[in-house]
């Protein structure tokens, strides 16, 4: 780090100018908090727009890519970077994607050297993208895995009842610098080594088979022993609650096991998540336009808003599809996918929770090679 010498002249100027920062324009030396739930637009995204997570990077700025749309427009996918403040700085369209079929990318994670962690969708390739100097790598690619015979479990098959092919959905760092990746497609969770190279399958379960409702959001948990997943729906029949989602821990070492912590109501399609340091965890609903809050015990405290579908948050742009919850400071950025299309509503929002999240865990391995 380069050591940087500041006079006292320099440094008395520092301070005034912090002033305006520090003291609201009512010179009373508090600013006003604000309320719970309120919501905020931080930036519209522009076409081709569904932004679907979001990132806020250490470098404090905030990223996200263009999700697939329900059609084939034949348009590649952006990836863009905010300011916190939602000032739109740059932005970067995808490499080598296949636009004649569903296409889009998941910006996921970042890895110790700072480039960003990008799932792709028509190619099934965790890329990354250097932020320096533009330049887009491959990570690692997910396979195509045959279908199980019947459905039935058996090695190096899927067992979805139907066989999209890999979607590379959400990604978390293991403690070992391993990357593990969420298969939206192929009812599978992926392992790749450290540095990259040959994802294989970690975890392969009916329970994750969703049909076109998979497997979503993918968190290390807070003390780095287990991953937390969330499945949307169990179209697949792998559970009898077919409709509703769950969250999932699975340890990252010895048996797989499964333990369901939450059950969702049905048709909520619940996506992307993240814990707060308080231990309770915030959930995206895409399917009711809804954010909920489950306490320490996994049980549902809160839901806002109270009715499903109408998405109504008090800002001048509704909750549609939103698609996870990345804390920033006390409040959460959420991706307002808008899956049907309405541009209108493309944008990432800033929601007031009032509490902070756990931090997210980049290991000194992580990417490296």
């Amino acid at each position: 780090m380069t050591s940087v010498r500041r006079t006292p002249l320099a440094l008395a100027a520092l301070l005034v100018g912090l002033v305006p920062l520090l003291t609201p324009a009512g010179g009373s030396g508090a600013v006003a908090e604000r309320e719970k739930w309120d919501t905020q637009v931080l930036a519209m995204v522009e076409a081709p727009g569904r932004p679907a997570n979001v990132v806020l990077h250490p470098n404090g700025r905030v990223y996200a890519g263009t999700f697939a749309s329900p059609q084939t427009d034949g348009v590649p996918s952006v990836v863009r970077e905010w300011s916190r403040g939602g000032d739109l700085l740059r932005s970067w369209e995808v490499q080598g994607q296949d636009l004649t079929v569903s296409h889009g990318v998941q910006v996921a994670n970042v890895d110790a050297r700072g480039r960003l962690v990008v799932l792709e969708k028509s190619t099934g390739k965790v890329l990354r993208l250097n932020l320096h100097n533009g330049r887009w790598s491959t990570y690692s690619r997910l396979r195509d895995l045959p279908a199980c015979t019947l459905g039935l479990p058996g090695k190096g098959c899927t067992p979805n009842l139907s066989d999209a092919g890999p979607v590379p959905n959400y990604a978390t760092w293991g403690p070992d610098g391993a990357l593990y990746v969420s298969d939206y497609g192929q009812a599978v969770v992926w392992r790749v080594p450290p540095g990259g190279g040959r994802a294989r399958a970690w975890l392969v379960d009916k329970r994750l088979d969703g049909v076109e409702f998979g497997t979503a959001g993918l968190v290390l948990g807070p003390n780095r022993r287990a991953l937390y997943l969330m499945q949307q729906t169990s179209l697949g029949l792998g559970d009898l609650a077919i409709a509703q989602g769950k969250l999932y821990r699975i340890p990252l070492h010895g048996d797989r096991t499964f333990t369901k912590l939450w059950q969702s109501r049905p048709m909520d399609l619940p996506d992307g998540f993240s814990f707060a340091r308080s231990g309770r965890v915030y959930v995206a609903n895409a399917g009711s336009n809804q954010l909920v809050v489950l306490d320490e015990a996994f049980r549902e405290v809160e839901r806002v808003p109270s009715l499903p579908l109408t998405g109504d948050n008090g800002s001048p742009v509704p909750f549609d599809t939103p698609s996870n919850m990345t804390f920033a400071g006390r409040s959460v950025l959420v991706a307002n996918q808008g899956f049907f299309g309405n541009p209108a509503h493309h944008a990432i929002l800033d929601v007031f929770v009032g509490e902070r999240g756990v931090p997210v865990f980049i290991p000194r391995s992580a990417g490296v090679r």
